[in-house]
């Protein structure tokens, strides 16, 4: 084929295509439809890839997590026979022990029984943290400041909050500097994270944290400063930052079972890699993928046959004028060229329509079923180009076979 086609050929491919509005528009709606279901596909699973990396982020791809269960009070009273549960000083035992450990951050809820700001009452979720928790949880700080080391050496009661409860309790105002009541202990507000706006409140059943309604006080002042039952675990989450080119696999043996035996083998911890969840979730996409990329490419087959049926029915209709020109000197190439113009207007066309409709769909579906949609410039071209490949490779055989047609059969024939 010549790539070099001039404009005159299109537009007479174009005005020859009129003609026949309806047969192209049933011929076009094959190749629509296929790259809509390739368009559709391809921005709902760049959009969970991207939602499955900023869900992660919480839980932080570079960390190893260790947590406690939530066991009946029962069995919970057995277990602390052998086990007094997940502890500050587990944490400072991973920090020695785990290869390749740089940090450990430290979690642990505290019960809210009131939260108030004047007369005010809100709910909300209250935590102990380390200063570390913000780096390891890839939490940003809009206003004020982070909890800070000395914060928890002297106890102070000061706090942060998640922009969601910020904007609960203060509303536009500013929130650094306010006083807020937790439960008995008078709070001061010394920073405001960024909103996160998370939609999901987990990820791999993996529950995430909701930070934008959260509210975190050192981890020394929570546990000098609030009341906790003495059968609970001391803390409730472990995070341990891994360095660069660690593998989390086998660090997380390592934690595994430096926490059986400082436990006694009790069962009372969960152990979670996240990069092991973010691997999880994306073979899952891939999987998801291939599927919806089968069911295209059958959209796209239809779509080309489409067009080599339209394009032998062009052929067959046109014998006296392919004849004509045959005998008035034009070339094999020339009518090849003419009929691959016609396939490549109606490849052209579907794609086109089909990227838009294709967009529609993603929107649509992500407003219904509540997913993310992202966009990849590389991906809608691969989508065209498909297309295109596809129109032209079905439409090189009717090509041919009118570029074979006799001359004078041609012109003697009734179409």
């Amino acid at each position: 084929m010549n790539f070099g086609m001039n404009l005159a050929l299109i537009r007479e491919a174009v005005t020859e295509l009129q003609r026949r509005k309806l047969r192209t528009g049933l011929t076009l709606l094959g190749m629509i439809f296929g790259v809509a279901a390739i368009v559709a596909m391809l921005a709902v699973g760049e959009g969970s890839k991207r939602e499955a990396l900023r869900l992660v982020a919480e839980l932080g791809l570079d960390n190893v997590l260790i947590e406690s269960k939530a066991i009946d009070p029962e069995q919970l009273k057995e277990i602390r026979t052998r086990s007094l549960g997940l502890s500050a000083a587990d944490a400072d035992a991973a920090l020695l022990v785990v290869p390749g450990a740089q940090s450990v951050a430290l979690k642990k809820e505290i019960k809210v029984e009131q939260l108030v700001l004047g007369d005010k009452v809100v709910s909300g979720r209250a935590y102990a943290v380390s200063p570390s928790y913000a780096s390891h949880s890839g939490l940003q700080v809009a206003a004020g400041r982070w909890l800070a080391v000395q914060d928890g050496a002297t106890l102070a009661p000061v706090c942060v909050v998640g922009a969601r409860l910020a904007r609960t309790l203060f509303g536009d105002g500013p929130a650094v500097g306010q006083r807020v009541k937790l439960n008995h202990v008078w709070l001061e507000v010394v920073g405001v994270l960024a909103d996160r706006a998370q939609s999901k409140s987990d990820f791999e059943g993996v529950k995430l944290g909701l930070d934008d309604e959260r509210l975190f006080v050192a981890w020394e002042t929570g546990r000098a400063r609030f009341a906790f039952k003495r059968i609970e675990d001391e803390v409730d989450g472990i995070s341990v930052r891994l360095g660069a080119g660690v593998a989390p696999d086998s660090a997380a043996r390592v934690l595994q079972a430096l926490i059986a035996q400082r436990h006694g083998g009790a069962d009372d911890t969960n152990l979670i890699v996240p990069m092991g969840l973010y691997r999880q979730n994306q073979q899952t996409q891939r999987i998801f993928t291939i599927v919806m990329s089968s069911i295209a490419a059958v959209s796209l087959l239809v779509g080309g046959i489409g067009i080599m049926n339209i394009m032998l029915a062009n052929v067959l209709e046109r014998r006296r004028e392919v004849g004509l020109k045959r005998a008035l000197g034009a070339r094999r190439r020339d009518v090849v060229e003419q009929f691959l113009a016609e396939a490549l207007v109606i490849a052209v066309s579907g794609a086109l329509l089909g990227v838009v409709l294709g967009a529609v769909a993603a929107y649509s579906i992500a407003a219904l079923a509540g997913w993310s949609v992202a966009w990849s410039p590389l991906s809608l071209i691969v989508a065209v180009l498909l297309c295109v490949g596809v129109g032209l490779a079905f439409g090189v055989f009717p090509a041919r076979q009118a570029a074979a047609l006799d001359p004078i059969a041609a012109l003697r024939s009734d179409g």
